[in-house]
């Protein structure tokens, strides 16, 4: 099989690191120039609770000349259209792509390729690119867990084969309720990707912190609002069933609520959300596949989702010069939170 990792960045590259030292073929494919020379000349570089050095195969997007059987897509969603476009031409006859994208990517992709063609694949684990071929993985080694679907019901031996590659990484759960276990990834990005984003912080940051803690608890509560309403079960997230654990009605469950964040994060301390690495490189940031999907959903359901709408209102203005992701922008909460004590 002729695998290739389209925006190879943090994650991107520990995964074809993980894949390569597995024994398969696979190009780690990066506009980064200077990440793409360190890869090639130094290996993919993995530090933190993971430490390896892999010798790996990089290329510049212009330097793609192979036919791949399966595609792992990882770059931002901003330019889905023209991104898959390319990749289109890219593909053998049956090859697919699988995008490991946040939000609900699937659909912008099955749009250019069909749905027979098209996979999804959730992750609960995180990283972030330090630059030249050096990743730091942020999640513990026993956290490296994929849900892997697809919204089609043909190519069922394809999800397998997918299944048999992201093994060599860590265990594979083939979803048969993929709306559900995409959902599940959306309510933890919609949390502590979004205030990680809007305070300038790690995911342990968010939960340590009374005021972000309640910020996070809230916009975990719009999502399973929201999902009930659009009938979409949440899946469980390794095991865990966050519905169950997380959502409330009445002081005494938001209490216990409140208190499990920090338990539930605790693995995932050191997380720095791909949003933050974004805005603190002056680039657009994926506010509006995440946090916006609630957004969308809550309208479409007449739900209300005061803090995603925040959310995405806070970094929107980050984006545009108007404030630093800090932990002054607790005070843009400030009324919302009155009704949010615990």
């Amino acid at each position: 099989m002729k695998i290739a990792i389209y925006g190879a960045g943090s994650l991107g590259t520990i995964l074809g690191a993980f894949i390569t030292k597995g024994g398969l073929d696979v190009d780690l494919i990066n506009r980064n120039v200077a990440h793409v020379k360190g890869l090639n000349e130094g290996g993919a570089q993995v530090i933190g609770t993971v430490q390896m050095t892999v010798p790996v195969k990089a290329l510049l997007p212009e330097q793609m000349s192979a036919k791949y059987d399966l595609i792992f897509l990882m770059t931002k969603q901003l330019d889905n259209a023209s991104v898959v476009t390319k990749l289109k031409d890219f593909l053998s006859e049956d090859g697919v792509i699988c995008t490991l994208q946040n939000g609900f990517p699937e659909l912008s992709v099955a749009e250019v390729i069909g749905e027979d063609k098209t996979f999804g694949c959730a992750t609960s684990w995180g990283a972030t690119m330090l630059g030249g071929g050096v990743c730091e993985l942020t999640s513990e080694p026993d956290e490296l867990t994929f849900s892997l679907g697809t919204f089609s019901a043909t190519n069922r031996a394809k999800l397998a084969e997918i299944k048999q590659v992201l093994e060599l990484m860590g265990p594979v759960e083939i979803e048969e309720n993929f709306l559900g276990a995409r959902w599940s990834k959306l309510l933890v990005n919609s949390s502590f990707s979004g205030m990680s984003a809007v305070l300038g912080a790690t995911f342990g940051e968010v939960a340590q912190n009374r005021q972000s803690r309640l910020c996070a608890q809230r916009i975990v509560k719009e999502c399973i609002d929201v999902a009930k309403q659009a009938d979409i079960k949440i899946e469980p997230i390794q095991g865990k069933d966050i519905s169950k654990l997380l959502d409330y009605n009445g002081w005494l469950k938001q209490k216990i609520s409140f208190a499990i964040i920090p338990l539930a994060m605790r693995k995932h301390k050191l997380l720095k959300a791909s949003m933050l690495q974004d805005l603190e490189k002056g680039r657009k940031c994926e506010v509006d596949s995440i946090n916006g999907v609630v957004c969308k959903y809550g309208d479409k359901y007449s739900v209300p989702t005061p803090f995603n709408d925040m959310v995405v209102k806070i970094v929107h203005e980050i984006e545009d010069g108007q404030h630093q992701p800090c932990f002054d922008n607790l005070k843009f909460f400030g009324d919302l939170l009155q009704t949010s004590t615990c």
